[in-house]
């Protein structure tokens, strides 16, 4: 990965794809470019399916899924994630029974929907049910990722002791939907640029490179203040030990006014086209004012990078790359 000739041959032309927060690029095996993101109704879950990330944007959108009219998935269905495990799709989402709150956090819990068909735009997605933590919590963003024979999931959560909005946990799962054992934290909100308007530690996304397990994610409020931390772990230590976890100091991807890019954050990874390089996939507004809620702010659009790397095998985030093309 990193090949600088690759690095300088692959650009993408952002947005990627307009309106799509949280956004999700899964590079199959097939070849084809898996997307989902949340839609600005957080009504519904999307899959789109492309021979290349920019053509994600006139890909056909199919519904996989679409709320309840009331219940426990009935409201703002949030960051929905497509993976591919022992031969099944899987999409992990959070979803809520309000979009009220309590004492200012929704009551989100974490699903997983199921489809055995070799095409995930085809076939029909069953719920395989809320994925039960430790506690029962506001709790979102599931991701997973498989390592040393082990599937771990890895997902926010708030904890009824631990003042703030949410921490990062991790769990070894039993099977996709499922976790066993003890939820252990490797983060909580305690940089200042963690903790602008919510103490936040949400989004997170697993790349393994280098000898390490690299865990992205997103703190502070969702408006320009939005930004990235990154832990990391040696492949070779015990990814339930907190002590294996190292976290920079310093957010990696922050706001940028010169490029007009403002609140990056809740990114995923995929591969280039060419399969040489990492690219980095997020959603950032490309205006700093809001008005009203940022939640409800629906510009926050999908975009893609080259993720580089430096000579000790540490990721360079950069910074996020101005407009291509087009304004609001």
């Amino acid at each position: 990965m990193g090949n600088q000739t690759a690095m300088q041959a692959t650009e993408y032309s952002n947005p990627v794809v307009e309106q799509r927060a949280d956004p999700w690029i899964y590079k199959h095996s097939d070849g084809y470019y898996y997307f989902t993101a949340s839609v600005p109704e957080y009504d519904r879950i999307e899959l789109r399916k492309s021979a290349t990330i920019q053509g994600i944007a006139d890909a056909k959108p199919v519904v996989c899924w679409r709320k309840r009219e009331r219940g426990p998935l009935s409201a703002n269905i949030w960051a929905p994630e497509i993976h591919f495990i022992d031969g099944k799709w899987y999409i992990y989402f959070a979803a809520a029974h309000t979009t009220e709150t309590n004492e200012g956090l929704f009551d989100h819990r974490m699903y997983v929907l199921e489809n055995e068909s070799a095409d995930p735009t085809e076939g029909t997605w069953t719920e395989k049910g809320q994925i039960k933590t430790n506690w029962e919590s506001f709790s979102l963003d599931a991701t997973t990722f498989e390592h040393g024979g082990v599937r771990y999931l890895v997902w926010a959560q708030k904890d009824p002791d631990i003042p703030g909005n949410s921490n990062l946990y991790i769990a070894p799962m039993s099977n996709p939907w499922t976790i066993e054992g003890k939820q252990v934290m490797i983060t909580k909100p305690e940089y200042d640029w963690e903790v602008i308007g919510f103490l936040v530690n949400e989004g997170a996304a697993v790349l393994k490179r280098n000898g390490k397990i690299f865990i992205s994610y997103s703190g502070s409020a969702t408006d320009h203040h939005y930004c990235m931390g990154l832990l990391w772990a040696d492949e070779n230590r015990d990814l339930l030990d907190p002590a294996s976890w190292h976290k920079s100091e310093r957010p990696v991807f922050v706001t940028n006014e010169a490029t007009g890019q403002y609140g990056p954050g809740h990114n995923s990874f995929t591969v280039s086209e060419d399969g040489r390089s990492d690219v980095l996939v997020y959603h950032a507004r490309n205006y700093k004012e809001i008005v009203g809620d940022p939640l409800y702010d629906p510009n926050r659009h999908a975009r893609a990078q080259i993720l580089q790397w430096d000579e000790n095998g540490m990721p360079v985030f950069g910074s996020p790359v101005a407009d291509a093309k087009g304004g609001r």
